[in-house]
């Protein structure tokens, strides 16, 4: 399937950068959501993450509502609020409030992740528990987005919001059953055998319930992108979340994004070193051809419908011109 075929969108999590305001951040996710609209873009997603340093993201359903007011087409969406932290009929009442407003235009993506730290999950009243309630908890948040729950959410969604649900582990089996969208990422994606993207995929697709939300199986396949005139120009624009992501791996802590040294990632720790490797490793990353050659593999081998970019960058007018790049190979080539 060419990638013109494939709808492409993106997700930022409003990473901070050393030397600027968290207020900077949030100002500069706004700014991304109009660039996208006008390269093109699908969807352009945010995400919910809670007291983290190098994530100014925490409240989606906000963030949403300024992204989709500075915007007029792009669909806007969550990637995604975290059911354990929210009670489902709030979280109904918040989505179906945004597509009153943005008709149309409102995507719902959940997930089951908890609090990073135990602070955290205290500070949200959860615990580890709470996770294990993910398909109770999305059962009633459905019955209140259809209308067919106890209480009346208003205002009413008619199950006019599309749901996707942010597939971990068991993820995958409460999206075929419920019959919603799924979004796959993380190594997974380049992972072979039984645990790999192929065979999930095919157990969501063979499980999968039709729904109001969904009548046959939708895939998102969500991964870390980043084109450049150089392959090696590509590889240094993703280096700085994938050394967050091993500080946070390694020191428990997601630290604000740093521009990469001369020397980067050889200067880090051996374990810090192979986990920044790793996540690199399972990443699209090169030249406008090697990024099409590597995203038509992984469409080819997941079967997925769409394509969600993760990933950002220091070096902000390099992840623009990244955006740009990208977007230009999802464009329907002339005849």
């Amino acid at each position: 399937m060419p990638l013109s075929d494939i709808a492409l969108s993106l997700l930022d999590r409003a990473a901070t950068r050393r030397g600027s305001t968290e207020a900077e951040a949030l100002a500069r996710v706004l700014d991304r959501a109009q660039r996208a609209e006008e390269l093109g873009y699908h969807r352009f997603w945010v995400a919910e993450h809670h007291g983290v340093p190098g994530i100014a993201g925490s409240a989606p359903a906000v963030l949403m509502a300024a992204a989709a007011a500075r915007t007029r087409r792009i669909r806007i969406g969550s990637g995604g609020i975290m059911l354990p932290n929210h009670q489902p009929l709030v979280v109904a009442e918040q989505t179906a409030t945004l597509q009153a407003l943005h008709p149309g235009r409102i995507d719902l993506g959940v997930g089951r992740s908890l609090g990073f730290t135990g602070a955290v999950r205290d500070a949200l009243r959860t615990g580890k528990e709470a996770a294990a309630r993910f398909g109770d908890d999305l059962a009633e948040l459905l019955a209140h987005l259809s209308g067919t729950a106890p209480v009346t959410a208003r205002p009413r969604d008619h199950a006019a919001t599309p749901v996707f649900v942010l597939a971990t582990g068991a993820g995958v089996d409460v999206a075929a059953r419920a019959g919603l969208a799924v979004v796959l990422g993380g190594p997974a994606l380049f992972r072979p055998g039984p645990e790999g993207a192929a065979a999930v995929l095919e157990r969501y697709r063979e499980r999968f319930r039709p729904s109001s939300w969904w009548p046959e199986p939708h895939v998102v396949v969500s991964a870390n992108v980043a084109v450049a005139g150089t392959r090696e120009a590509a590889r240094r624009l993703l280096l700085p979340e994938a050394r967050a992501l091993a500080a946070s791996r390694t020191r428990g802590e997601f630290p604000p994004l740093e521009p990469a040294g001369p020397a980067d990632p050889e200067v880090l720790p051996d374990r810090e070193r192979r986990l920044v490797e790793e996540s690199l490793a399972a990443s699209v990353h090169g030249t406008a051809p090697e990024v099409r050659a590597g995203l038509e593999q992984l469409v080819a081998r997941t079967g997925a419908d769409e394509l969600l970019v993760t990933g950002g960058a220091h070096d902000l007018a390099a992840q623009a011109d990244s955006d740009r790049r990208l977007a230009a190979l999802f464009a329907p080539r002339p005849h």
